[in-house]
């Protein structure tokens, strides 16, 4: 029967002592997984701005007064969030700042081995420029890709939010999955507390960015797996919702 101390133990490093990480994935010679899932060639792809065309509107922006106002915020003002300040949180939050051979990147956020084992899906509700749906960010592409359009998808992703109104009320709604193989070819059994480790990074950095254009989010970690899994079309296997955030304009 399980315990409440099984539990506890998930979240030490014991595990590591057990592993023979001459065997695991990597060291066998094993190709890496891709760090980014294809895309369909003939979906509609949308290009973002990048920190060259951001950067200037951030400028007045302190750091220490982004650290100190963070709090989860779940009313919004109904007012448009621009494709810039989109652009800007997907850096912040997986922006790739350099690409290595090997299927090796460097983000914005630190990940344990740099396996970064996300992918970020977008319910779009109100961005300037932008078609409601649901998009995919592309990291190595810096865009957006339309994944599809469901109906009533407000009250999909309400309901697969446990009826957390707030999770459609904003401009979009960011849903994280996991593809825990990419941390397993590494790392093995020793991955799974680690991908936990590294969305925290993710969410986190969501936080300052939001505070950063005058928007509030509030982490969700409550939702129905099964639903939110199959809402953006993922198998709930090598793929799953890990995490979500709303995000709207507070100002």
């Amino acid at each position: 029967m399980e315990s409440l101390q099984d539990y506890r133990d998930f979240l030490k490093d014991s595990v590591r002592k057990q592993i023979d990480f001459s065997k695991t994935d990597q060291h066998t010679g094993i190709p890496a997984p891709v760090f980014e899932k294809p895309y369909d060639p003939s979906a509609a792809v949308v290009s973002l701005p990048g920190m060259d065309t951001i950067k200037p509107e951030l400028d007045s922006v302190d750091v220490a007064d982004a650290i100190m106002n963070r709090e989860s915020r779940r009313e919004f003002s109904g007012r448009p969030l621009s494709i810039e300040e989109l652009s800007f949180l997907l850096i912040a939050t997986q922006g790739v700042k350099k690409i290595y051979p090997g299927s090796t990147t460097l983000r914005t956020v630190p990940s344990a081995g740099a396996r970064h084992s996300f992918e970020t899906y977008l319910f779009i509700f109100n961005v300037a420029g932008l078609d409601r749906g649901l998009y995919r960010y592309l990291p190595l592409e810096h865009a957006l890709v339309l994944e599809s359009q469901p109906e009533k998808m407000g009250e999909k992703m309400t309901a697969a939010a446990m009826y957390q109104d707030f999770t459609a009320r904003g401009a979009v709604t960011f849903v994280w999955t996991a593809v825990p193989y990419r941390m397993e070819w590494r790392y093995s059994f020793a991955a799974h507390r680690v991908i936990l480790i590294d969305i925290g990074h993710v969410c986190q950095n969501l936080y300052l960015g939001c505070e950063a254009v005058g928007a509030g989010t509030c982490a969700v970690a409550a939702y129905d797996q099964e639903a939110v899994d199959a809402l953006i079309g993922v198998d709930g296997r090598d793929e799953f919702t890990i995490y979500l955030a709303p995000v709207g304009k507070v100002q």
